[in-house]
């Protein structure tokens, strides 16, 4: 069943693999670079079904880092070139679009961020200012704007990213959303905003580009979107014309091992961050604010076939896969696809081996190292024997 075609809306992928959509931190002053071209090349040439060009942000006010892609008219040149790589491999090419809302950072947007309420998020720390309804259509808007951008680019589907903490799910969730206007409150007005970006999407969208919402199953935390709502959101989604969900968890400005489970290393994390006070208070506190979560293979499992029960829409599972034992129990139990993306990042050819035999398993220590390095401005481990003579003199 791993390697058998699966058609996802419009778009037949070859085979059952996503590259999941994990922040490569190669897009220099917001534009898509060579090396994330090589990456993603790498990737399809290692035989993924689609590739996911992670987080682009819809505008300006969604960004939080000086090396995250801006999806915008300046940013198409660079696009194009990427997804006729990977499209030359054989594989079909995503792109994750999202808002950062609280995370933004002003220094590299200019503005004070955009959220649900204006609660401080101690991640930046940032102090949000709260959305007025016009900032809410607007940004809603900008999702569309930025999916005939993805078309105009060769993309082949677009991932909403309405999971993680980021501005969509910071609506859905109790724990930012204070509001007590129609967007706050009640589940279905926290979901209205969701509801917003879903309707802009699919118009943009048209009959051509596959729709993947990434949710979250739990926030990860007291307080959070539980799993009865989230079940209900999944429903909404299914209702507003998702071709398929992304099911994950955790909140990043609050439970970030829940999305990844293992240990951070703490001393990495703070020794690639450019604010000297904030690497002082990692050190000193990393260890507190970013609790150790147990790594198990396949960690959201048991939740996601909750899903799968009251869902019909194709489902891609996420979280922790790096053995073909582990895909294999995931696509029987019902799951359409399967995303991973530590085990890309040590493997890149992952796919291709498992279909010649050549492995079972990644490599993959799942050690998070990659994880720590991943919001500076350098590569993190994907530098290993299986990549391409020409991504690796990009990347030196």
């Amino acid at each position: 069943m791993l390697f058998s075609p699966f058609k996802l809306g419009p778009v037949t992928l070859r085979n059952r693999t996503i590259r999941a959509a994990a922040f490569e931190g190669m897009c220099p002053n917001n534009l898509p670079s060579d090396q994330l071209t090589a990456y993603h090349k790498a990737v399809a040439a290692g035989g993924i079904g689609m590739t996911t060009v992670a987080y682009a942000a819809t505008e300006r006010s969604g960004l939080s880092f000086p090396h995250q892609l801006l999806l915008n008219e300046e940013a198409l040149p660079g696009l194009r070139v990427l997804t006729e790589a990977v499209h030359k491999e054989g594989a079909a090419c995503s792109i994750q679009i999202g808002h950062c809302g609280n995370m933004a950072k002003r220094s590299v947007t200019g503005l004070r961020p955009l959220a649900p309420t204006s609660r401080i998020n101690m991640y930046g720390p940032t102090f949000p200012k709260a959305m007025t309804r016009s900032e809410i259509q607007e940004s809603a808007k900008a999702f569309g704007r930025a999916v005939k951008l993805a078309r105009s680019a060769g993309f082949d589907a677009v991932e909403v990213h309405a999971g993680h903490g980021y501005l969509i799910s910071q609506f859905l969730s109790p724990y930012t959303n204070q509001r007590n206007d129609e967007f706050g409150g009640s589940l279905e007005n926290r979901s209205k905003f969701m509801r917003m970006v879903m309707d802009e999407v699919k118009q943009a969208a048209g009959t051509d580009m596959a729709v993947l919402v990434k949710m979250n199953m739990r926030d990860g935390f007291l307080g959070g979107m539980q799993l009865e709502e989230s079940l209900e959101v999944a429903k909404m989604l299914q209702q507003d014309g998702a071709d398929a969900l992304v099911l994950s968890g955790g909140f990043v400005s609050k439970a970030p091992m829940y999305i990844l489970k293992g240990a951070m290393p703490i001393r990495v994390l703070a020794h690639y961050m450019d604010d000297a006070l904030m690497r002082v208070f990692v050190r000193l506190f990393g260890d507190v604010l970013i609790k150790k979560e147990k790594f198990e293979e396949a960690y959201f499992l048991k939740d996601a076939l909750l899903f799968r029960e009251q869902v019909d829409i194709p489902l891609v599972y996420v979280g922790g896969l790096i053995s073909r034992e582990k895909i294999d129990k995931v696509l029987g139990n019902g799951f359409e696809l399967v995303a991973m993306a530590r085990a890309l990042l040590k493997d890149p050819d992952f796919v291709n081996r498992l279909l010649d035999d050549e492995l079972s398993r990644s490599s993959c220590d799942t050690c998070n190292y990659c994880i720590a390095r991943m919001y500076s401005r350098e590569v993190s481990c994907i530098q290993n024997e299986n990549l391409t003579a020409e991504m690796r003199a990009l990347l030196s």
